[in-house]
């Protein structure tokens, strides 16, 4: 009998070896993204741990990792099984960063100069002017906001709904545990922060979009044809992996490196700029590692973000976190309320003008809104759109800020209008491409952004119908 299970045991530990093996390099990805997260909706959002592992972090395979929380050093420590053990610090101005191993040195922070203003939203900080609007049939609306909400379950949590027509709010809605208070992760939203700033720079003669990449490593190969709009478009031509379901270039990227501005840097080119559409979030930290070298000092880089555009506009609640190196995390980290986040719909519904004052051309605007070469019409210069209409029930020229889990801010221009969606939601992409599988000509990226568009088709449609 002892021989038996003697026998019988070891091809399970053979097994159980190989599968440790095999995984082990997952880990490090695994709890990388839990302590990233729980420490930033801990010390960021000012959430409860429970709330964050049921939410944010509930979902295979992160929902496995053990989180810590030292709230004296303002720290969260995550493992897997006990193994690769990883630690994210928060540090004031600069949110929650993963650290590598033993070095927590972070001392730079951006100046923040947040001056309250005696006007109503959305221009200051004092209530909005009440106006009720003819065209709005507020019943009908608050009976579509309630109705959405009414559809959340833990695979799809709304938690924030902001709806604006000529910059007033006309239907806000949060779900429990959430209010105007409460910052909201943008994740890849992020990116269209980063296209706004280089607008900003582009008005004041800081940059120009048509200008070569300015990297030293390309300037002896065919690379050296990349221009910072190709990196913008995201038709640059260099090799990238963008999935989040394995270990790839954007999850190396996110979780084990240092410099998020570095990986893009070393892919080769495997087509012509503009002859190849591939959404890299790669590109998008490029691109803010080479806003950085635009200025002579790290403190001007820091400072401009918010001087220039974020409290310029009265986004004071807004977070940008950066990497060990002191870089913005562009592609993916920057928290704020979701009445800022509206407040940057605006600045874009209102083609970059902010009470008055033109914050970024109008040019850029529509260089914004311009589909990108080769992307089907479904993206410009780090925003997305709907210029071929692939949002069936909503007007073309709707185009969105849009990040993982559902963050969207929508501007519709020939209504008027903004939307801001917040909340978590795991992508039933895998399933969804079983019955619409992606044919070896189409790029995935526009076949998940047709999938994905299916729930906010229904919701911007019913928000519209209420619009006489």
């Amino acid at each position: 009998m002892k021989k038996v299970l003697k026998f019988g045991i070891f091809p399970l530990v053979v097994i159980l070896v190989a599968v440790v093996w095999n995984q082990y390099p997952r880990l490090n990805i695994i709890s990388g993204f839990s302590a990233k997260g729980v420490c930033s909706c801990t010390f960021v959002a000012d959430r409860e741990l429970s709330s964050i592992e049921k939410g944010d972090n509930g979902f295979s395979p992160i929902n496995i990792a053990k989180n810590k929380i030292n709230f004296d050093e303002k720290s969260v420590t995550s493992t897997v099984f006990g193994l690769m053990k990883r630690k994210a610090i928060y540090k004031e101005g600069v949110g929650c960063i993963l650290l590598p191993k033993n070095s927590d040195q972070i001392t730079f922070k951006p100046n923040r100069y947040k001056i309250k203003t005696a006007l109503p939203f959305p221009y200051g900080d004092l209530p909005q002017k009440d106006t009720v609007f003819s065209a709005i049939n507020y019943k009908k609306l608050n009976n579509v906001v309630e109705d959405y909400f009414n559809e959340n379950t833990p695979e799809n949590t709304t938690r924030a709904l902001v709806v604006l027509y000529k910059n007033k709010i006309i239907a806000e809605k949060y779900a429990d545990g959430f209010d105007k208070q409460t910052r909201f992760l943008g994740w890849s939203m992020a990116k269209s922060l980063m296209s706004t700033v280089c607008g900003v720079m582009s008005k004041k003669g800081l940059l120009n979009k048509d200008e070569l990449a300015p990297i030293d490593a390309w300037k002896n190969d065919k690379r050296s044809k990349i221009t910072i709009n190709n990196l913008l478009q995201m038709n640059s031509g260099l090799n990238w992996e963008e999935d989040y379901t394995k270990i790839s270039d954007v999850t190396k990227m996110l979780y084990l490196e240092s410099d998020m501005t570095k990986p893009q840097i070393n892919k080769k080119l495997i087509s012509k700029p503009n002859e190849h559409w591939y959404y890299s979030s790669g590109s998008t930290n490029l691109v803010s590692g080479i806003i950085r070298k635009k200025f002579k000092t790290h403190q001007q880089y820091l400072d401009f973000w918010y001087s220039q555009l974020i409290d310029k506009i009265g986004m004071h609640s807004m977070l940008l976190e950066t990497d060990m190196a002191g870089n913005y995390i562009a592609s993916s980290y920057s928290w704020a309320t979701a009445r800022d986040w509206a407040r940057y719909g605006l600045l874009y519904l209102n083609n970059g003008n902010w009470n008055g004052e033109q914050i970024i051309s109008e040019d850029w605007v529509k260089y914004t809104t311009t589909p990108t070469n080769t992307s089907q019409g479904v993206y410009g210069a780090q925003f997305w759109l709907n210029s071929k209409g692939h949002l069936s029930d909503v007007p073309k020229d709707c185009f969105f800020a849009d990040g993982f889990q559902g963050q969207r801010v929508i501007i519709i221009p020939s209504k008027d209008l903004v939307v801001v969606r917040l909340g978590a939601t795991y992508s039933k992409i895998n399933e969804l491409l079983k019955t619409r599988p992606i044919k070896p000509a189409e790029n995935k990226h526009v076949v998940e952004f047709e999938l994905n568009n299916i729930t906010y088709n229904n919701l911007l449609k019913n928000i519209l119908s209420t619009i006489n």
